[in-house]
């Protein structure tokens, strides 16, 4: 069956190895099982090299890279596919910028006078005792600061509702554990093949602010948007702050095992296990939050990693594995968010990212 949505990036993000089908069913694609299209070249760039990464509309037959795509495909779909000309892609359908819409898709609990006031650090200040301690002073996340305005929330939330909405995504602000995937008493950071670092006491504090924010509908100053080029994106809707918590990676927890075949293109790994069949990963296919839209950078270049403003960090949170996206530099309004896909396995292939 086609797909009815438009694509993301490739962003698949886990030590999970590539579809063993891949190579076989992108043979088929391009050479037809008996050598029809052994000649076919990509519309884009004029090329028959890289043949196992050409892929052939099932309407009018011609070929396209899965890297000269725009958005970038993540690899040979599985059933019919339909170049960008035959599939007649339109531009993703905006959600409704409606109050009462916005909050029941979000499920925001809010009581009707809850003040409308930007968060401010509600942690009370130490006093000093008498005698001066001279230590290495660590450096402590912040929690995100939204935007003050309502009305400009609403258009925030609208457009994480509409990228949700276009991938036929569930929002989820949690780790979800799903009949027949991980149990939650599988995540457990102890299990980590390395060791996890442990997210401090006041980190932590500062991880459930942000979360209680978002319960009440204070959202995170972001914005989703659609380029041609590189799919869902997210951008900073004002400035944010070096050690911000931009947001926790969620979805799905599933074992590794049970998607070494998946083509999901934006899996994440939770928990690199020393025996591999308790390692994990989140799903955000089926349920997930603004995660899953922020592009990572062709690490393969200078400019590419001059882009990166954001880190991928895995953390023990009072036992069980947690995946946050922080930032690593003040970051201005308007400028799109990155980060590095390879920052833990070394191996996810970003030399065609844009």
């Amino acid at each position: 069956m086609a797909p009815t949505t438009l694509k993301s990036t490739f962003r698949r993000r886990t030590q999970a190895p590539k579809p063993s089908s891949l190579s076989s069913s992108a043979t088929t694609k391009t050479q037809g099982g008996n050598g029809d299209y052994i000649d076919a070249c990509c519309e884009e760039c004029a090329s028959g090299e890289v043949p196992e990464e050409l892929l052939l509309c099932d309407k009018c037959d011609r070929g396209f890279h899965l890297f000269c795509l725009r958005p970038i495909l993540a690899c040979v779909p599985k059933g019919l596919w339909f170049c960008p000309s035959c599939s007649n892609q339109k531009k993703p359908k905006r959600f409704p910028l409606i109050q009462t819409k916005i909050v029941d898709f979000f499920r925001i609990q809010r009581s009707p006078n809850y003040p409308q006031k930007p968060f401010c650090d509600a942690r009370k200040k130490r006093k000093r005792s008498g005698s001066i301690v001279v230590s290495k002073k660590k450096r402590k996340l912040l929690a995100f600061n939204p935007t003050e305005d309502p009305e400009r929330r609403l258009e925030q939330m609208a457009s994480l509702a509409t990228a949700l909405t276009d991938t036929g995504t569930e929002f989820s602000n949690e780790l979800t554990y799903m009949p027949g995937m991980a149990p939650r008493s599988a995540n457990l950071a102890f299990q980590e093949r390395e060791g996890m670092q442990v997210l401090s006491r006041e980190d932590t504090e500062t991880l459930n602010t942000c979360k209680s924010m978002m319960e009440r509908g204070e959202w995170p100053p972001l914005l989703v948007v659609f380029d041609p080029c590189e799919g869902f994106t997210v951008q900073a809707d004002r400035f944010i702050k070096d050690l911000t918590i931009i947001t926790e990676y969620t979805g799905d927890v599933d074992y590794l095992k049970n998607r070494e075949e998946d083509d999901g293109d934006s899996m994440m790994t939770l928990l690199s296990a020393k025996h591999p069949s308790h390692s994990l990963v989140i799903c955000p296919d089926k349920r997930g939050n603004i995660a899953r839209f922020i592009n990572g950078i062709n690490n393969h270049t200078p400019d590419g990693k001059k882009k990166q403003n954001l880190k991928c960090v895995r953390f023990n949170v009072n036992g069980e594995c947690r995946v946050l996206l922080i930032a690593i530099r003040d970051i201005s309004k308007g400028e799109r968010l990155y980060y590095d896909y390879n920052g833990y396995e070394k191996e996810y292939p970003t030399q065609h990212f844009v």
